[in-house]
């Protein structure tokens, strides 16, 4: 019988990583840390550190110094959950160094509702595919399977406006996503802190996300680390609001977003994501 490679072959690449970015990183098998906002002497020594923003993708004005904005990071996880951290070098933070001025796009842009932006602010997002599939230029659905999700250093879910956490990412226009997000965070199947370094500049933010129903990898099914080492889509953003003036120009005035993969216009699309390795075993000294 005569195969017909190049049919198979998008199949294959699409198993082999997780989004088409080759950028990837890897979570091993480590202890379980206190989602607190506070890096704790070892807490993170057995995960996985990266390092930001330079090397990503901007969407509004480039970020050409660290003391500007920038990023040290960790991921890793335990037998239930995923758990990230993030050290922001951050200059001027949005609300607290200056007042919380509006978008002209976007009067209602902090009210806790589908109106607003959860992203407007200085925030991360993290956005994982965890099917590891995609059929064109889809973003996140908004369930298990693939998700975009905020953490914004001034206002929560849980804590409203002037407390950071968690927000209902995209894709607002669903209702659906909305309150499956709503859920995850009021059932604490995912919990952030963030809150601003007592000793300098920025602020810190910790993530954690539970397997199960974060992680749905086939439909009713998620991971477990019985299933091996397992490739998911990973995208990750930084958003940064300084004085309104220095983002002149750009949507909402942002100063600085910038992602770990993508470009403008297709960030958010899952194809074009990197790859997140859950690996079953504990990280090499």
């Amino acid at each position: 019988m005569k195969i017909h490679w190049l049919l198979i072959l998008p199949v294959l690449v699409s198993v082999a990583l997780a989004g088409e970015d080759p950028r990837t990183l890897e979570a091993w098998r480590g202890t379980t840390p206190r989602i607190d906002a506070i890096l704790s002497p070892g807490e993170w020594d057995d995960a996985t550190s990266f390092r930001g923003v330079a090397d990503w993708i901007p969407t509004f004005t480039p970020t050409t110094d660290p003391r500007d904005l920038s990023l040290c990071g960790w991921v890793k996880h335990d037998d239930r959950r995923l758990y990230l951290a993030f050290d922001v070098t951050d200059d001027v933070l949005y609300g607290i160094d200056t007042p919380r001025w509006l978008p002209e796009e976007n009067p209602k842009a902090h009210e806790l509702t589908r109106e607003g932006y959860p992203w407007f602010g200085d925030e991360m997002e993290l956005l994982i595919n965890a099917s590891n599939r995609w059929r064109g230029s889809e973003g996140a659905a908004g369930n298990g399977a693939s998700w975009q999700m905020v953490c914004n250093l001034t206002k929560s879910r849980l804590g409203g406006i002037g407390i950071g956490g968690l927000l209902e990412g995209e894709p607002r226009n669903s209702e659906k996503a909305w309150r499956t997000y709503q859920q995850w965070i009021r059932s604490g199947a995912q919990v952030a802190a963030a809150r601003p370094k007592s000793g300098g500049k920025g602020y810190i933010i910790e993530w954690s996300v539970a397997f199960d129903p974060c992680l749905e990898v086939e439909p009713g099914r998620f991971y477990s680390i019985r299933m091996g080492d397992r490739p998911m889509g990973l995208n990750i953003a930084l958003g940064d609001l300084d004085e309104k003036e220095k983002g002149r120009g750009n949507f909402a005035n942002f100063h600085h977003e910038d992602w770990f993969t993508g470009t403008k216009d297709v960030r958010t699309q899952l194809r074009h994501w990197g790859t997140l390795w859950i690996r079953t075993g504990r990280r090499g000294r």
